[in-house]
């Protein structure tokens, strides 16, 4: 049995203490109990170092569990039957206990985006021109392919100079994205990447900032506009978390704005955003069918300022 206080856990002693205790739950139809154990013990693993492609790996190790089948691309880890629910449930209860885990969020994003959700997102691409060529040439949004300083020298208002104004501004880099891994087709892998690189480009045309208030919004948005589960997920269970006047902002401004303007909008997978750097900011949310929401950070000021003077 794994002690619950001891601070460094290795992976194959959480999956061969799970393995151990669905044994145990099977014979005695006990399984409730066992379970509970996992759950609290995936939320506290969730605030360590732990990776989930290592608990993978440790499984993949088990006779009992192996894959067969090889990678499909650079980076696939295969997953069979047992696996992929291990990290369903895994990475969902560790990502919704700490949202500040990249891997986990990203992990969990595969899970549920698969097979139904990302096979029709690439299905819609297929039937756009703009969609077909980006799946065939499979461009990259990373600071090697983007010239950064190119794109600060562009006029102002343009899409590059939008894009990188916001980055400068919010701290961002284009190079944040991790890689998807759990996604088998490797076409259907490639537009949950594109959709992972493209996320700043949302922010940036709308001037929603990282602030947890915008990453809601924007989440909604692309929920509406994209259907991808996590994103809806998200939008819909982060606003708990805040305070009662950012929730009440969200609910009566942002919400309904990224919801009528995700459903209006073109699918956004389908723009090449390397192909209109250079195009006037103004013209392509107009052809894209997005109004710019209130600024946040204005906002956020005014009722910060009326708190003061009161």
């Amino acid at each position: 049995m794994i002690d619950s206080a001891s601070p460094d856990i290795h992976p194959n002693m959480v999956l061969k203490y799970y393995y151990a205790m669905k044994m145990e739950s099977i014979q005695t139809m006990g399984l409730i109990r066992p379970t509970g154990r996992l759950v609290s013990r995936l939320v506290s693993m969730s605030n360590k170092s732990i990776i989930i492609p290592r608990l993978v790996r440790s499984y993949s190790s088990d006779h009992n569990f192996k894959v067969s089948a090889k990678p499909n691309y650079p980076g696939h880890v295969p997953l069979n039957m047992f696996q992929r629910a291990f990290l369903f449930v895994g990475s969902g209860i560790a990502a919704l206990s700490n949202p500040r885990r990249p891997d986990l969020i990203a992990t969990f994003g595969e899970m549920t985006v698969q097979p139904y959700f990302i096979t029709r997102l690439r299905d819609e691409m297929l039937l756009d021109p703009v969609g077909r060529r980006i799946l065939r040439e499979r461009p990259r949004i990373t600071s090697k392919s983007l010239d950064l300083d190119k794109l600060r020298a562009l006029p102002p208002n343009t899409v590059g100079n939008v894009y990188m104004q916001w980055l400068d501004r919010e701290g961002v880099s284009p190079d944040t994205r991790l890689p998807v891994r759990y996604i088998d087709d490797a076409e259907c892998a490639y537009v949950m990447q594109r959709y992972r690189e493209c996320h700043d480009f949302y922010h940036a045309i709308t001037g929603l900032p990282v602030l947890m208030e915008g990453e809601v919004a924007v989440k909604a948005f692309e929920f509406a506009n994209l259907g991808i589960p996590m994103t809806g997920l998200a939008a819909f269970s982060e606003p708990f978390k805040l305070a009662p006047k950012a929730r009440r902002r969200i609910k009566d401004i942002y919400i309904p704005w990224a919801i009528s303007n995700g459903l209006r909008s073109k699918l956004l997978l389908n723009v090449y955003w390397e192909e209109v750097l250079d195009k006037d900011a103004d013209e392509l949310r107009a052809e894209l069918g997005i109004d710019v929401p209130p600024d946040l950070r204005q906002l956020r000021n005014q009722t910060k300022s009326k708190s003061v003077h009161k």
